[in-house]
């Protein structure tokens, strides 16, 4: 068996591992014997009921936002060039939010139409967003570094998020569910989300996987990629114009949630080098074990009652970033 393909049976007990512990441990805990048989339609039917139809599509959303949110992070620092940044850091999510929070406040979330509304304002929301930062960015640096692009966003981000803060405080009604939110959650969401978003998710990393040697050279700096006959400026808006498509679809299922989109692409690096043709399938399939272990934590730590999802995310990516950055320090 080679390196590569031991790496990956074991990237995939993991995630199985994940799964059956996200589908098993809840208020009721369900051995893994019988999570099994009743995935495959035995067993008793209270079991199956409390597997296929409660815990089962939550844990599947929760994978599939872990996933899209880590490919999303992985492109978004190969285009800029810089291990800190992220669709989070770069306003995408917060504007993703600002789209799904205002579906909420206008009341059309409900029902089928809510269905519809909710991922279509969180795509239109991270990619104005996208846009907004980009034409801020060439305005205030006709060169458009990866530093100003960074910094734009990360106004844009706190802007929204004011925002969003101020939406919630005059429409009281919807506070609290704003305000979870902002801070994600995978809770009463059945199936019609987790299928939209693994459609969206296929096809944006399809596309990622095709555009795999054109990151490759991205990541080492424009000169090289013109050399290569690429032309960064393009290939760049292309890949952070189907970053917030696909975060937007995350997004607007699950809310705000930050740090997986940096945490998972620096360990696929790490076991998988820097090819993306690796890192991409990597990076997703460690971003969803690890989102779906963070919803587990979320909703046992402090059982019955629900820890958001974005705080326990939040705790164990903020010193992975103090740790990445100066890392990086350390290095020049």
């Amino acid at each position: 068996m080679s390196k590569p393909a031991g790496k990956y049976g074991a990237l995939a007990a993991f995630a199985l591992l994940s799964v059956l512990l996200g589908v098993g441990v809840g208020s009721v805990t369900v051995p893994p014997g019988e999570v099994l048989a009743a995935l495959l339609g035995a067993g008793e039917e209270s079991t199956r009921t409390l597997i296929v139809h409660l815990r089962l599509p939550r844990v599947a959303l929760a994978f599939l936002t872990g996933a899209a949110l880590a490919v999303g992070g992985t492109v978004m620092q190969s285009v800029l060039e810089n291990p800190l940044a992220s669709p989070f850091g770069l306003g995408v999510s917060a504007g993703a939010g600002l789209g799904a929070t205002g579906v909420m406040v206008a009341g059309a979330s409900a029902g089928a139409l809510g269905s519809v509304l909710m991922p279509a304002a969180g795509f239109a929301g991270g990619v104005l967003t996208v846009l907004l930062v980009l034409s801020l960015a060439r305005a205030l640096d006709r060169r458009i570094s990866n530093v100003t692009v960074v910094l734009t966003g990360m106004v844009a981000s706190l802007f929204f998020s004011a925002v969003m803060d101020l939406m919630a405080a005059m429409s009281p009604e919807y506070a609290q569910r704003i305000g979870l939110w902002q801070m994600g959650s995978f809770a009463s969401r059945g199936w019609r989300g987790p299928a939209v978003l693994a459609a969206v998710l296929a096809l944006c990393l399809a596309a990622f996987l095709a555009y795999a040697p054109e990151l490759d050279l991205l990541t080492f700096g424009d000169e090289q990629a013109r050399t290569m006959g690429v032309d960064p400026r393009r290939a760049r808006r292309r890949l952070i114009v189907l970053v917030s498509v696909l975060t937007g679809a995350a997004v607007a299922f699950s809310g705000i949630i930050g740090f997986v989109d940096l945490i998972a692409p620096h360990v696929a690096r790490r076991l998988f080098g820097a090819r993306h043709r690796h890192t991409l399938p990597a990076g997703a399939v460690l971003g969803g074990s690890f989102m779906v272990l963070c919803d587990l934590a979320a909703r046992t730590l402090a059982a019955p009652r629900e820890i958001p999802v974005g705080a326990v995310t939040a705790l164990l990516g903020a010193p992975f970033f103090l740790w990445i950055f100066f890392a990086k320090r350390g290095r020049r």
